[in-house]
């Protein structure tokens, strides 16, 4: 175990675990009003990127299977959510290609009626005290990379080093909480969505304050919080696994390891070493008591382990390693195999039982510069739905054999797509630096 490890596991206090047990009495009794069927949050349920719908489009243009287009105030990468009719995204504005000036720079959250994408309201974000310059990968993925999170009653948005903050369905203010204000090396920007464990809003601010925080959803003030120098340039969101004993751990990746915590504490459960060096931009996704984990510098790999151990695991829990990877998108499970799209336009797919490589091929048509794919998979009926940054949406079969069944461009929109889409009532939720698209084949 490193340094870095024991300064985490050493980072809770006694108030905090005060904190969490008068919360949980006090809070006990509440319950969320999400649906089962609502998009909460990034890459839907437990960021695991499925839908139950059947009846998704194949196809799509700006004149065919278009519900609905609206024009945002501003540009994005985070991926829309939605709760009930009402889509929430985050923007941003006041910077861009007729203004270098980061003094102007505006952060939103915008809410959208689902059934016709008319924009109810628009709340802007504090200012920051500083914010990194436009260089790097920021000229890429630009100020609004974290994706909000709802529970059906309020709606949470991050917005980097300006914070996090509460709104009602309405867009009234419920409060707000600076969670930090440093950058990484790299000055890269904020990446990591907010998710929910009852009645906790778990916040990933290792860009901004080297830390993992709990916050009490309905005051926004801090639970717990865990500090470790090692979360710089983890990018990924936290996922959730239900342990047999009925704790549920947080899974995050950092550079060079893996960490599983007590949800209600922060507290480390086990941890365990890996190749993912440098950045670690995918989130961990997980499949009934697996982690499955990618990313790192150059794409240096991909694992499964097993989760519910104690301590190191490094020799107990890995199932499998693969020189297999994604560096930004995280990877959709369907049937027993991992699909993805890499930053260099290659498509694979994976044995999860195994690590087994089942198809790696170059996607044809992908305009050759940059990084053709930043958003992640979406998977509904046995089909995945892959947005790709400037040559439409492909639709790829679930299956062992690689193959695009349509490439859907819109045509009238030559910006970027780097959103995941989310799914409504049988409907693809896509978002670009322009615009937010409802797509579907009947009328809601």
């Amino acid at each position: 175990m490193n340094r870095q490890t024991v300064d985490f596991i050493n980072g809770h206090t006694a108030m905090a675990r005060k904190a969490v047990c008068l919360l949980t009495g006090l809070l006990i009794c509440l319950t969320s009003t999400a649906s089962a069927d609502d998009w909460t949050r990034f890459r839907g349920q437990n960021g695991t990127g499925q839908s139950d719908s059947t009846t998704l489009p194949l196809s799509w243009s700006d004149s065919e299977n278009l519900t609905w287009k609206t024009e945002l105030p501003g540009a994005g990468s985070s991926s829309p959510i939605i709760t009930g009719d009402r889509i929430f995204v985050t923007c941003y504005s006041g910077y861009g290609p007729d203004s270098r000036d980061l003094s102007k720079l505006v952060r939103q959250l915008v809410c959208l009626d689902a059934k016709t994408g008319k924009i109810l309201w628009t709340a802007n974000a504090p200012a920051p005290e500083r914010e990194d310059p436009p260089q790097g990968y920021i000229m890429e993925h630009g100020y609004a990379s974290n994706s909000a999170t709802t529970d059906g009653t309020s709606v949470f948005a991050f917005f980097g080093k300006s914070g996090v903050v509460a709104f009602d369905l309405d867009g009234k203010e419920l409060w707000k909480r600076s969670v930090g204000s440093e950058s990484a090396n790299r000055e890269w920007g904020s990446a990591a969505s907010l998710t929910l464990f009852n009645e906790l809003l778990i916040v990933s601010a290792a860009e901004e304050g080297r830390a993992v925080l709990a916050l009490n959803k309905m005051t926004g003030e801090e639970v717990w919080k865990s500090e470790a120098a090692a979360l710089e340039l983890a990018y990924g969101t936290p996922a959730q696994i239900t342990r047999d004993d009925g704790k549920t751990e947080l899974i995050l990746a950092v550079p060079g390891e893996v960490w599983g915590l007590n949800a209600q504490t922060g507290k480390m459960i086990w941890f365990a070493e890996t190749q993912l060096t440098g950045n670690v931009s995918p989130s961990p996704l997980v499949v009934d008591k697996s982690v499955f984990l990618f990313g790192g510098f150059r794409s240096s790999g991909s694992y499964r382990i097993k989760a519910g151990g104690k301590g190191d695991v490094t020799k107990s829990q890995v199932e499998w390693y693969s020189r297999s990877s994604s560096y930004v998108a995280t990877p959709a499970f369907h049937n027993g195999r991992l699909y993805w799209i890499d930053d260099q336009g290659i498509a694979w797919s994976l044995d999860a039982n195994t690590g087994e490589t089942v198809y790696k091929e170059r996607v044809p048509g992908l305009r050759s510069g940059g990084r053709p794919v930043y958003a992640s998979p979406v998977v509904a009926d046995g089909k995945l739905y892959v947005v790709t940054r400037r040559d439409g949406t492909l639709v790829i079969p679930a299956t062992d054999q690689f193959e695009i069944l349509k490439a859907n461009r819109l045509e009238s929109d030559e910006t970027d797509f780097n959103a995941t889409p989310a799914v409504y009532a049988d409907h693809l939720i896509l978002r670009s630096n322009k615009a937010i698209y409802c797509i579907g084949t009947s009328k809601l």
